[in-house]
């Protein structure tokens, strides 16, 4: 998994509650089990239109959001059912962080697992963030997200601090999955496979 540690990147705003896993990617496009391919259906809904075309007044349809990897949402971000191709989707499109007043605890997990930072803060930060991401003369303008220092700068220079339980943190800085948390043990892994060969011999043929 990628490491985390400070990302620079145009923010898309997306002020909506309630923001389930079937929005961020629906259900017809969950056949595959490969973590690729899937950015171009993630919000597919919201994107397009029946026909297939774009739907010009998305924030995704525009630019520079079409690149954005911050996407800051409304509450209960994520929620519905637990499939981790919504994680995938926004990953494959380019988000690396999301930042909402809150989320769904699986899609939160799963996320993490994928490389996403999640970062909950106040509503009334979170207003004053998608205000200067959406409009005036900070609008399409770079954060800063530096998950070494907790901390988000606003293309104004504000800065605005988070907290994050510090396991997650640490698995991010390192680009730690769950596989790599394992792999870090495996020289024990090892030593214990082949104690138990010497002495439990019969488990073994």
């Amino acid at each position: 998994m990628e490491q985390f540690k400070v990302l620079k990147a145009v923010a898309a705003p997306l002020p909506l509650v309630n923001v389930d896993t079937d929005m961020i990617i629906p259900a017809r496009f969950l056949k595959t089990i490969k973590r690729t391919g899937l950015g171009k259906s993630a919000f597919y809904a919201m994107r397009y239109d029946d026909s297939g075309a774009e739907r010009p007044d998305f924030v995704l349809n525009k630019e520079p959001y079409r690149h954005s990897k911050i996407l800051i949402a409304g509450a209960n971000f994520g929620c519905g059912s637990s499939r981790e191709h919504a994680p995938w989707s926004l990953a494959d499109f380019g988000f690396r962080c999301v930042i909402a007043p809150s989320f769904a605890d699986i899609f939160y997990g799963n996320s993490f697992k994928n490389g996403i930072l999640c970062i909950t803060l106040p509503q009334d930060e979170i207003d004053k963030l998608a205000a200067k991401a959406g409009s005036g003369n900070t609008a399409g303008g770079e954060f800063t997200v530096d998950l070494e220092n907790l901390a988000i700068t606003a293309p104004d220079g504000a800065v605005t601090s988070f907290s994050l339980d510090g396991t997650k943190r640490n698995n991010l800085l390192k680009g730690l999955d769950d596989i790599g948390i394992t792999l870090q043990s495996a020289a024990k892994i090892t030593g214990f496979e082949e104690r138990q060969r010497r002495e439990q011999p019969w488990l073994y043929t």
